[in-house]
């Protein structure tokens, strides 16, 4: 067995938009770990048979959401100056999930998709309704509780009350630009679309079929942060990273 106790973890935040937002989470993955095997950064890999990259992601986003702030911790084998790191990482990586800032955090945190527990999502879309009717609905499921919907063939359901921490809604010319801030847990965690999907259900008349009317959204994750049992945000970065 490897002798990992001279690895150090480098956190990487990185963005994703343009053409490769619709790239699933397994996609993405793959992607970032042929780009680390290309940089040259010392990485380190697992003791399995498979030798995989040493590499923890934050939560997935959904296909087709784009994200100013993405994160992943790469262990490597030794240190790096975060810069020259973080330099070798942009030349190997496609602009659209470009790097942006690299740093070295402790390696006692906890995995990254379970740490960052919260998020700040940007939703632009048609002004299919008005931006009080929306805000009104998302009052009332919020207080409702759970919130139960389909994912493929299962039915599963979250509690709004605590996933949903607040939100905004405002016109923006032809379009409602909608700001959210969702928790996440290990019952798991709101997706924007599953909310507005549920919410325009109760707003808008259903088409021919009987089928609630697909509207189109632009999805933006805009933050990341975990909250401690004080709840205060941490930075995925500490100050002075960025």
């Amino acid at each position: 067995m490897a002798d990992t106790s001279s690895q150090v973890r480098l956190r990487v935040r990185y963005k994703k938009d343009g053409r490769l937002a619709y790239l699933g989470h397994l996609e993405v993955l793959g992607t970032i770990n042929r780009s680390i095997r290309r940089s040259g950064v010392p990485f380190a890999v697992g003791n399995g048979f498979a030798r995989r990259i040493r590499l923890q992601f934050s939560q997935a986003l959904p296909v087709g959401a784009s994200s100013t702030g993405e994160y992943y911790d790469l262990m490597l084998t030794r240190r790096l100056d975060p810069s020259e790191a973080l330099t070798m990482l942009e030349a190997a990586t496609p602009s659209g999930l470009a790097p942006n800032a690299a740093t070295y955090v402790s390696r006692k945190l906890p995995a990254l998709e379970a740490w960052l527990n919260r998020a700040s999502w940007e939703v632009r879309m048609p002004s299919v309704v008005t931006a009080d009717d929306l805000d009104s609905t998302f009052s009332r499921l919020r207080d409702a509780g759970e919130l139960h919907y389909m994912r493929g063939e299962r039915q599963k359901s979250i509690d709004l009350g605590s996933a949903l921490v607040g939100w905004d809604v405002s016109t923006r010319g032809e379009d409602l630009l909608v700001l959210l801030d969702t928790r996440s847990s290990n019952d798991g965690s709101l997706r924007p679309q599953i909310l507005i999907d549920t919410a325009l259900s109760r707003l808008l008349p259903a088409d021919g079929d009987g089928a609630a009317r697909h509207v189109p959204l632009r999805v933006c994750r805009t933050g990341q942060w975990h909250e401690g049992e004080d709840g205060n945000l941490v930075k995925p970065l500490p100050t002075g990273a960025e």
